[in-house]
């Protein structure tokens, strides 16, 4: 594995998705469907669900698609150990958490529609609007404070706030860009990135059911 390839990689994903990065961090709590009142409405599996991306959803995607570009791009002449590059490639993956996150909504409501912006949603008057709000950190030479975070915010057909769910993970990884790591152990802690995801949306999961369960509960309480 040539060293002189991988920091060669890594100081164009500095350079060119680590602004972008940035700025990511400082908006992450761009989400402006306030809530003007809690909700009666509870959430129920019969439900139909209208999703909108904040705008910390969309730059992070953009993030995660100029990262996984780079790093597609920059391993092209094979010169880079094969299992560091998949482990680059896959640990940015820009659908994971997105498709993750569209089917575990789907499996716990009658049907799930992503809108383009809150006028087109409040227009299709779903029962359920959603707000999904993602972040996500990737190593770079300059970061070793990895994260993943999502978070779904329910609003009833007026926009009365019913409720979330979320998952996180972070952890501040130890560095990679050094000379004397054999590439294994680096690929190992690329891949490190993807496990953090992942769990950070088993959480989501876990959350996401809690939180129709608790309605359910709630209804038959009710009745």
């Amino acid at each position: 594995m040539r060293i002189s390839v991988l920091l060669a990689l890594v100081a164009v994903l500095t350079g060119g998705v680590g602004a972008t990065a940035s700025a990511s961090a400082a908006d992450e709590q761009a989400c402006h469907l306030a809530p003007v009142a809690d909700s009666d409405i509870s959430l129920q599996p019969t439900q139909s669900v209208g999703v909108i991306y904040s705008e910390n959803t969309v730059s992070n995607l953009q993030y995660l698609e100029r990262y996984h570009s780079v790093a597609l791009k920059g391993v092209k002449n094979g010169a880079l150990d094969s299992r560091i590059r998949e482990a680059f490639i896959n640990s940015s993956d820009p659908k994971l958490a997105i498709d993750w996150l569209k089917g575990s909504l789907e499996k716990q409501f009658a049907s799930v529609t992503v809108y383009d912006n809150l006028d087109a949603v409040v227009q299709a008057h779903p029962d359920v609007v959603v707000m999904l709000d993602t972040y996500n950190r990737l190593v770079t030479q300059r970061n070793t404070q990895v994260e993943a975070r999502f978070v779904a915010k329910f609003y009833d057909a007026n926009l009365q706030y019913i409720g979330k769910a979320e998952g996180y993970g972070g952890k501040e990884m130890s560095s990679v860009w050094v000379h004397d790591k054999a590439a294994p152990e680096i690929a190992a802690q690329i891949d490190q990135q993807r496990e953090l995801q992942l769990n950070a949306l088993k959480q989501f999961d876990a959350s996401l059911k809690a939180l129709v369960t608790a309605g359910e509960v709630a209804q038959v309480a009710g009745n």
